[in-house]
């Protein structure tokens, strides 16, 4: 297998005090180009890893469809038919890698995101879980998986306390620690 210098992509993700200038990577005697923004797997991820490009590509990609919803709704469609459409295209969306990044969110990329469900609901005329709520239990889900599974890189953060009834929280200086999956997923367990 051969890498193409002109189709890699090179992001610095740096968050040390005294940040040096780093040597452009090379391939074959070629440098790659350094971006701030790459997609990845279908998430936007920035040098600084805040979340908003992301967020403002999905709220872009969901309120498109909402047009659809509202031309079904117009079409007098049944209200378990607009969910089933609502599920199945926009929340779909919303959610893709949602434990990724939804806890790094700012408050004012959570309300926005919410807002497209409020609307869907208003559509629709039923009421829709939020987005906390599949946040919530998708966390469950995965970290269950991660604790049946012994061979996951993940499943030594598991640590029942002695009581043998809740896990052992990871202490954590930084908001980033604190916001990243493992963290959230243990309070999601104990709670």
């Amino acid at each position: 297998m051969a890498l193409n210098p002109t189709k890699t992509k090179e992001i610095i993700v740096d968050f040390r005090r005294n940040t040096t200038e780093l040597a452009p990577l090379g391939i074959n005697g070629e440098c790659v180009e350094r971006v701030h923004t790459f997609k990845f797997l279908g998430v936007l991820i920035t040098i600084n890893l805040s979340w908003k490009d992301n967020t403002t590509a999905v709220i872009k990609k969901a309120q498109q469809r909402l047009h659809f919803l509202r031309v079904l709704r117009k079409n007098n469609l049944a209200p378990k038919l607009l969910v089933t459409f609502y599920r199945s295209t926009i929340e779909i969306l919303l959610t893709y890698c949602i434990t990724v990044w939804y806890a790094s969110c700012t408050e004012a990329d959570r309300m926005r995101l919410q807002r497209v469900v409020k609307a869907a609901q208003r559509i629709i005329g039923c009421p829709l879980p939020s987005l906390m709520d599949i946040y919530t239990s998708r966390c469950r889900s995965r970290a269950k998986h991660i604790i049946k599974d012994s061979s996951n890189p993940g499943f030594h953060l598991f640590n029942l306390l002695p009581s043998g009834r809740c896990y052992r929280c990871i202490t954590s200086k930084t908001d980033r620690l604190k916001d990243s999956f493992f963290t959230r997923a243990i309070i999601a367990l104990n709670t």
